[in-house]
């Protein structure tokens, strides 16, 4: 009998981004299902990453659980976020979530946008 291939993770969380989506969420007044990331059209560069609670897991999600974190892929970014890496840094003057995409091609020099290619369908199969 064949062997079933490991599912490919659309994305992934550094420790530091784990323990910090964990203390987020425990402080939550209300119950989470998980941190929703996508993406959406918007500033200088084209695009920019959002992120936010979701109340519920949505029939077209992609969900993947890492570290103790559920994340929700909106259907809408699962080939701009594919093999990205979501961490938490901390530097003197701020601390926030980056994104380290590698279908990312450019980046506004705010930091607030940037440009990613769509991954291509026949790289996804290579990549499985």
């Amino acid at each position: 009998m064949g062997s079933v291939k490991p599912r490919f993770k659309v994305m992934t969380l550094t420790d530091a981004a784990a323990v910090r989506v964990r203390e987020i969420m425990e402080t939550s007044s209300s119950p989470v299902a998980g941190l929703r990331v996508g993406v959406k059209n918007g500033g200088c560069a084209g695009m920019s990453y959002t992120m936010d609670w979701a109340q519920e897991i949505g029939p077209h999600d992609e969900v993947i659980e890492d570290k103790g974190v559920k994340v929700l892929i909106d259907p809408k970014a699962l080939l701009f976020l594919l093999g990205t890496e979501m961490d938490f840094e901390t530097t003197k003057l701020s601390s926030g979530f980056v994104f380290h995409n590698p279908n990312q091609t450019s980046a506004c020099g705010c930091g607030e946008s940037v440009a990613i290619e769509p991954v291509k369908p026949d790289d996804v199969e290579a990549a499985r």
